[in-house]
């Protein structure tokens, strides 16, 4: 795996763990709404998969969201905003 591709596998676990929790939503609850499995969104979170495209707009829309925000780093945003 490249350094980018791991980077961009971090930011996707570090902002689908923080919208979920905005969310208020446990794991379970999660893929339960996107008819994905609790230990999916584990390994997800746990920057182990690789998802697919249908995966992040599940999530995407699961937790109300635009795709482009599970994938920009939000730091990186926040800075962008200052």
């Amino acid at each position: 795996m490249s350094s980018h591709e791991l980077e961009l596998r971090k930011i996707l676990a570090s902002n689908l763990r923080e919208y979920r929790k905005i969310n208020d939503l446990s794991q379970e609850e999660l893929a339960a709404k996107c008819n994905l499995h609790r230990t999916y969104i584990g390994s997800v979170e746990r920057y182990e998969r690789n998802v697919t495209l249908g995966t992040l707009c599940a999530l995407s829309k699961a937790l109300n969201i635009e795709v482009p925000s599970l994938l920009i780093s939000r730091k990186d945003s926040k800075n962008a905003k200052e």
